[in-house]
């Protein structure tokens, strides 16, 4: 919240991921920034790789976005990101949703048993 209240909306995806970097390390959050993912294809590693925006923690995974509503190919995105981190928890931020930024939290159910 404190990056759109300072922000608003209408601004591009770029910035607001810069934003909310500097906002996590302000707070004392560990966090990496796009990482890349491994997707293994039959066992194979591909060239190609996943690329969510922020990963916290090594254990929550953010997307952000800029876009007028969230659909459900985002939360198919976040949820394939889940998928291949083996994380539990993600979040979508969108902050050019008006009046106010959208967010969900979504749950991977699809984890290994332990």
């Amino acid at each position: 919240m404190f990056v759109y209240n300072d922000l608003g909306g209408g601004l591009s995806e770029e910035i607001y991921q810069e934003s909310f970097e500097i906002e996590l390390a302000e707070r004392g959050f560990r966090f990496e920034a796009q990482p890349e993912l491994l997707v293994l294809f039959k066992g194979r590693p591909l060239k190609k790789r996943l690329r969510p925006d922020l990963m916290i923690e090594s254990e929550v995974v953010v997307e952000l976005k800029a876009v007028s509503a969230l659909c459900e190919e985002h939360r198919a995105q976040l949820l394939n990101y889940l998928r291949v981190t083996q994380k539990k928890v993600g979040y979508l931020i969108n902050f050019a949703a008006f009046p106010t930024i959208e967010w969900q939290r979504l749950v991977n159910t699809r984890l290994p048993k332990v």
